[in-house]
């Protein structure tokens, strides 16, 4: 087990350094200059030159570099162009409303869809399929912001747009707050439920002809047991895995939710840097985000050994 973390950990840094290098020479090579996007059009070639040497851009582009990786070696994210704070200090203000967001979404589809997954499984082309797969089919081809859209237009009564724009300490706003996640989550499970209701029943599909089911059913043990002990339990490895995917690549790709309904989250956070061109706020998301798919990803393979004791001492 030793070994398998000093693997992950120097995996880790591989991918923090290819991602974050890539992501610094596309910003740093964009055609828009960071200087232009915050002078705006009408500024004198003075001022931009002003702003270059300000924002440290005017010194060649590999002591840029390897600045930029001293800081990420010490923890240091850099400072915002736009408003000079610590982009560390922007993300965790913006950090915990996302976490709120993906998890209880995670939360309700995973649930959803493995329950819709297991019980068509069961009754393979029976009424219940039929009528859960036009559901899944639905539920897959609507796109983010018409589910959310809907959703406020059918439940607008619930506390959807107005109040706290973002997580903050005190019981009365921490209980505002949670009644605002309601339909953000709702919307968020909306959209990935289909895919794992597809995949969990495609999964036992195959899990139930195994012979060891077979076996199990010959010996006498209940048919629930061995659907849902033996069978959606090994049916769970390709749904962990995807389940491991989208709550990491969902930290920084939520920008449609947030936007409808009003959350100050990292998805907005990156989306309005983009515009600015505020660079070293964008590569700090980027940084962040590729920390949850790797801490994802390391969930997983222990999810793994949980589902199957084989991988245990392997």
């Amino acid at each position: 087990m030793a070994a398998l973390l000093v693997r992950r950990v120097l995996h880790a840094v591989l991918v923090l350094w290819l991602v974050s290098t890539l992501v610094f020479a596309f910003l740093h090579l964009s055609p828009a200059p960071v200087e232009r996007v915050i002078g705006g059009p009408r500024a004198s070639a003075e001022t931009l030159a002003l702003i270059r040497a300000n924002l440290g851009l005017d010194r060649p582009l590999p002591v840029q570099y390897g600045d930029f990786l001293l800081r990420l070696a010490r923890g240091d994210l850099g400072d915002s162009y736009v408003n000079g704070g610590a982009v560390a200090g922007l993300i965790a203000d913006r950090l915990p409303t996302t976490l709120v967001l993906v998890c209880g979404g995670a939360v309700l589809w995973l649930a959803g869809g493995v329950a819709a997954g297991a019980l068509t499984a069961t009754r393979a082309r029976g009424l219940w399929d039929r009528a859960t797969t036009v559901l899944v089919l639905l539920g897959m081809s609507t796109p983010a912001f018409v589910m959310a859209l809907a959703l406020l237009f059918l439940l607008s009564s619930l506390p959807a747009q107005a109040g706290l724009p973002h997580f903050e300490a005190g019981p009365p706003m921490q209980e505002h707050f949670w009644r605002r996640m309601v339909l953000p989550w709702i919307s968020l499970a909306l959209l990935l439920v289909a895919t794992y209701a597809r995949l969990t029943r495609g999964s036992m599909l195959d899990v139930l002809e195994e012979d060891y089911i077979r076996a199990a059913r010959s010996k006498g043990l209940p048919e629930r047991r061995v659907v849902y002990r033996h069978g959606l339990r090994a049916a769970m490895a390709p749904v962990l895995t995807q389940f491991g995917v989208d709550v990491g690549m969902l930290m920084g790709s939520t920008i449609v939710t947030e936007k409808v309904f009003g959350l100050q989250g990292v998805g907005q956070l990156v989306h309005q840097s983009i515009a600015v061109g505020d660079s070293p706020v964008v590569i700090g998301v980027t940084l962040t985000v590729t920390l949850f798919v790797i801490a994802a990803n390391l969930a997983v393979d222990v999810g793994y050994a949980v589902l199957d004791p084989r991988l245990r001492s392997a």
